[in-house]
């Protein structure tokens, strides 16, 4: 696994690289990647719908020329004494940071002098920026402002919101974990869960249309291609830094002592369990109750299709790798399977899918409505076999994963077949269209 840029590219070149590099983490950029991939559809969709008469521009007051305050000046200032006092931190404490890089980042940790130098650098320049613009009268320009020409905006409000609900609804999945370490929990760059994330951005992004005036539902749709293209990037990232997303164990393949897989019997799955014993029954609670299923991969597929074990995973979940030093040397003692794997070709097949019927929708809503019903299903059915908290509801056990994409599937199914407002079809002639 690649929890950094250190590992990566110690593996792509074959030799040590400097540790400052391990500050960077793979799952932060595939995170970034998933970003940009769903900024590209989404703008696009959202032209589309700007040309069909569906999306229109906003009329914006801009004043041309007002003098550089005193406020231009602190702001800036207090921006660039942020990035200098953490960057200027970082330097000769790389080991120290990289394995939590947002706690440093919320962290009183820092370099003044590098934080006073950057303050002054931002603040002046901006100053200067301002005086240079600067004109003897101030005016006001009016400019037509289209949707898609607020994609940034869009983009940056769904992360926050996102980034929020992903951490509070991972909180409550995982909640003896947080209450262990509330802190600890909601700073770290993993532990993130994608519904509360998609759950919390579509409440702000549904605050953030009415404020802008357009068409929240028309935004929706405009998204939903963008959704599932970004989710099944971003499993990539889980995938490649082997964030604990995997799921259950397959038992029909045990670690070996230089990390490797090998096919096991099912008296030496149960060796594998006692030889760690300490590691199952502290996830587990007990030998017994470790979730196995024995799945041998077939001889015409690759064995991590079915199995990984993943060593050097970003979480240190795992057992001690003999011989390893550093910040990532844990590997799984069992292997499992590797749904972030799974999830992430299911997801970019179901965009191509969502890509190839977006036009034959007749309503607003029912494009979103479709993606919910296709995001619900992936999801209930991975969780079938993926390591989760189950809720005690009596006669059924199901994660938290499982109730919301039982909803989701339920709420899309409701728009596609009772919301048909007549005044709201789609041209006919942009249905024709291939």
């Amino acid at each position: 696994m690649y929890p950094d840029f250190q590992y990566l590219l110690q593996d792509l070149f074959g030799r040590p690289m400097p540790d400052w590099l391990s500050i960077f983490k793979i799952f932060g950029l595939m995170v970034a990647i998933a970003f940009m991939c769903a900024a590209i559809v989404l703008v696009s969709e959202l032209k589309r719908k700007e040309r069909m008469g569906l999306l229109s521009p906003t009329l914006r007051e801009v004043e041309v020329g007002k003098p550089a305050t005193v406020n231009d000046f602190l702001f800036s200032a207090i921006v660039g004494f942020f990035l200098g006092y953490k960057i200027g931190g970082m330097f000769g404490h790389w080991v120290e940071i990289s394995p939590n890089p947002m706690g440093y980042l919320f962290s009183a940790k820092g370099n003044i002098i590098a934080g006073v130098l950057g303050a002054l650098i931002l603040g002046v320049v901006k100053y200067y920026d301002k005086k240079k613009q600067e004109l003897p009268e101030v005016k006001i320009k009016k400019e037509l402002v289209f949707p898609h020409q607020r994609i940034t905006e869009i983009v940056v409000t769904a992360a926050f919101g996102g980034l929020i609900g992903a951490k509070v609804f991972n909180a409550l999945e995982s909640w003896d974990d947080f209450v262990r370490d509330p802190m600890g929990s909601l700073l770290s760059s993993s532990g993130l869960t994608f519904y509360g994330g998609l759950i919390v951005a579509t409440a702000i992004l549904f605050y953030y249309a009415r404020k802008h005036k357009f068409s929240f539902r028309h935004l929706c749709d405009a998204a939903a291609p963008a959704l599932m293209l970004a989710y099944g990037v971003g499993r990539l990232g889980c995938q490649f830094a082997g964030d604990g997303d995997w799921g259950i164990f397959n038992s029909a393949y045990v670690t070996q002592a230089n990390s490797t897989l090998k096919v096991a019997t099912a008296p030496e799955f149960q060796q594998a369990l006692h030889d760690d014993s300490t590691y199952f029954v502290h996830n587990f609670g007990s030998l017994n109750t470790v979730p196995h299923i024995s799945a041998k991969a077939p001889g015409w597929l690759p064995r991590w299709v079915f199995a990984m074990n993943y060593p050097h995973n970003v979480n240190n979940d795992g057992v001690l790798i003999p011989g390893c030093s550093g910040n990532y040397c844990a590997v799984l003692p069992v292997g499992v399977f590797p749904t972030p794997l799974y999830e992430s070709f299911a997801c970019i097949g179901l965009f191509l899918l969502i890509w190839a019927v977006r036009r034959r929708f007749k309503y607003p809503l029912h494009l979103f409505g479709f993606y919910l019903i296709l995001n619900g299903l992936e999801r209930f059915f991975v969780e079938k076999i993926r390591v989760n908290f189950k809720y005690d509801l009596g006669f059924i056990h199901p994660t938290q994963a499982e109730i919301i994409s039982t909803l989701l599937v339920l709420i899309g199914l409701c728009l596609l077949l009772f919301y048909k407002p007549k005044k709201d079809r789609f041209p006919d002639e942009e249905l024709a269209k291939p």
